[in-house]
């Protein structure tokens, strides 16, 4: 004769019995899991894909106020008003009657102008200074080498 245990003999004394109404609940439980943590990602990513989408609305937001801008900016060079001032600031032309004043340093600097004012006619003729030495000192803002 053989010997039982006396856990031998509750295992088999006691036999595991599932019922069919256990394994639906069961199914059903891992079923609500799954479709939790299924919608847990999905919210996620909706988080993630709205902070993409707001820092793409706020670049196209930027970019459409520049292009604003530079559409403004563009008709304004195109305008008459624009090359006006061009050429009267930075190409150096006047309209008819008017005169051009080029401000011409002086030759010596600022320390050999004399405490009074000398008269705008003294009676004598003055020797009048060569051409080249006045574009010296316009081009390269400096006396003219004394030769």
């Amino acid at each position: 004769m053989t010997e039982r245990t006396p856990q031998a003999t509750k295992s088999s004394a006691l036999p595991v019995v599932i019922s069919g109404t256990q394994v639906m609940f069961a199914v059903i439980v891992m079923v609500i899991l799954m479709l939790a943590i299924n919608f847990g990602g999905r919210v996620s990513a909706d988080r993630e894909l709205n902070k993409v989408r707001d820092a793409v609305t706020a670049e196209i937001d930027a970019l459409r106020r520049e292009q604003a801008e530079l559409v403004r900016r563009l008709e304004y060079v195109k305008s008459d008003a624009y090359v006006e001032v061009w050429a009267r600031s930075d190409g150096r032309m006047v309209r008819e009657n008017d005169v051009l004043i080029v401000p011409v340093p002086a030759l010596g600097g600022v320390a050999d102008t004399p405490a009074s004012p000398t008269p705008f006619f003294t009676g004598e003729t003055a020797q009048p200074t060569p051409v080249w030495q006045l574009w010296w000192a316009l081009f390269f803002d400096t006396p003219p080498p004394q030769f």
